[in-house]
């Protein structure tokens, strides 16, 4: 088995581990450290005697980590009764607590950035080097935000229900850094929100797992060799992953067929919608206004309904568009790129590229500012 392949199993077992470690009296957070210094060990051995049963090598590793730690921890001397209970050796336990532990890790009591890397570090198996390369941000940095999250979820019953929506929310946000570092976070939410999928049956989670594949089908075609951002109209068709599309499309259509409609089905309707055109002018926007419609039913938010002023501007014209947008706060991040375009199609390039100029200024991506800056030149030559 290669060293990969060891790795991938070491990552999906890890919630698992984690799981019963909980389950047999551990608090999180020094369950959690036990586990990732059984992984550390099995790093160090399998490559040399791969254990036959590795769950069951994880668990009895990090039970006695545990254990270690408890034994030489003074403060948790309440503990004690625990050292004399080591499990006998053997399979360890079929039970699967995956699903608990994605609502633990997304707390209600957590920031979203904390959500994120503990949701990542405990259910992802990813080490806190992985996670801090990912985010850009020192490693120090990322374990004191771990350790935070840890200490603050270590007092939360491990059978308590947790939030379905706000584990999507945490699952979408890494979804959305897409990829930096040695980390694909794109590709990790999408490993994590299947995980998810296997274990709960709800239409949403099936909306945002297909809404996932639906956009990842299309990364290939969004840069151009030199990194340069292409306009969904001008994406290379002939480089989607028709793969990801199809799977994404009958994920969705099961959820759909239940008739509990959600903003992650609704999301997930819009981009299938722009997966089956064949060509930018064949979309059907008169659909994606009607979908965006039930978005801004389900969310109310002003970000949906800034989407949708597109949408109508290609399926009524940019005069339906821009009356659409005047209905906004002008403040919104992207108003000014949104109304630059529906100008630029209405004709009046001047005001195009003067707004095109100012929503490059806004913008916080460098990419993105880069795009909007050529924008602008394009229409002041």
């Amino acid at each position: 088995m290669t060293t990969e392949l060891d790795e991938a199993l070491l990552r999906s077992l890890t919630p698992n581990v984690l799981g019963i470690l909980v389950r047999r009296g551990a608090d999180f957070a020094s369950a959690e450290d036990a586990v990732q210094e059984a992984l550390i060990e099995a790093v160090r051995v399998w490559p040399g005697d791969r254990p036959d049963d590795p769950k069951g090598w994880l668990v009895t590793v990090a039970w006695r980590k545990f254990l270690g730690m408890a034994r030489s921890d003074a403060a948790r001397r309440r503990r004690e009764d625990l050292v004399d209970d080591e499990p006998a050796p053997g399979p360890a336990p079929a039970v699967d607590d995956t699903l608990q532990l994605y609502f633990l890790c997304a707390h209600p009591s957590l920031t979203p950035s904390s959500a994120v890397a503990l949701t990542l570090r405990a259910v992802g198996g990813l080490t806190t080097r992985q996670i801090a390369q990912a985010y850009l941000v020192p490693e120090a940095t990322m374990a004191q935000r771990i350790s935070r999250a840890k200490r603050t979820v270590s007092g939360v019953r491990f059978d308590q229900a947790g939030d379905v929506s706000t584990v999507l929310r945490v699952l979408y946000l890494v979804f959305n850094e897409g990829y930096s570092g040695d980390v694909d976070l794109a590709a990790e939410a999408i490993r994590l929100t299947r995980r998810l999928f296997a274990s709960i049956d709800h239409p949403e989670v099936a909306g945002l797992l297909a809404l996932m594949l639906l956009h990842h089908a299309r990364r290939a075609a969004r840069t151009a060799a030199d990194g340069e951002l292409v306009p969904l109209a001008d994406q290379d068709r002939g480089v989607w992953d028709t793969r990801l599309i199809a799977d994404g499309v009958e994920i969705l259509q099961a959820a759909l067929a239940r008739d509990r409609l959600g903003e992650f089905q609704a999301q997930a309707a819009i981009a299938a919608l722009h997966a089956d055109a064949r060509t930018a002018a064949e979309t059907d926007w008169v659909q994606i206004v009607e979908w965006y419609d039930e978005l801004a039913r389900l969310t109310g938010s002003p970000v949906v309904r800034l989407n949708r002023a597109v949408a109508v501007g290609e399926a009524d014209g940019p005069r339906a568009g821009l009356a659409a947008l005047a209905e906004l706060d002008d403040s919104l991040p992207r108003y000014a790129a949104v109304a630059a375009y529906l100008h630029e199609r209405d004709g009046d390039l001047e005001t195009a590229a003067r707004l095109y100029g100012e929503a490059a200024g806004k913008a916080a991506d460098l990419a993105e500012r880069a795009h909007l800056t050529r924008q602008a030149a394009r229409l002041r030559k």
